[in-house]
């Protein structure tokens, strides 16, 4: 005659591990799936020139500053041509410092230099 008690066949204990089991792989795709929302180092740079040109009309020649704030943002200082002449080392350039969130989004940006390309830094 066929079993028709309607158990699994599984005892109390192989159940309890299972669940056990699910639980680890639940939390652990739940801290994956959040590292992997958060965009990395490089993609947070393609996307701050991105947004910065989009802003201001003009494209970003370097980063020459990039860092992760307490508030897992970003602040950048991104190098931008802003007026070009020739000979090329009269051009004039402008240090922005960029502010961006976690996730990468432009939350700030703002004009912190203008130089000519020819000079050097005032030691």
């Amino acid at each position: 005659m066929a079993n028709t008690s309607g158990t699994s066949g599984k005892s109390d204990t192989s159940n309890a591990s299972d669940n056990e089991e699910k639980t680890k792989e639940s939390s652990q795709s739940t801290s994956r799936s959040k590292t992997e929302s958060l965009p990395g180092p490089m993609e947070v740079l393609r996307g701050a020139r991105a947004q910065l040109a989009e802003l201001t009309g003009m494209e970003a020649e370097s980063v020459s500053s990039f860092e992760r704030t307490e508030d897992d943002g970003w602040v950048l200082r991104v190098e931008v041509l802003e007026l070009a002449r020739v000979p090329d080392t009269m051009s004039l350039l402008a240090s922005y410092e960029v502010t961006l969130d976690a996730h990468g989004a432009l939350t700030g940006y703002r004009r912190v230099s203008r130089y000519e390309r020819g000079r050097a830094d005032r030691s």
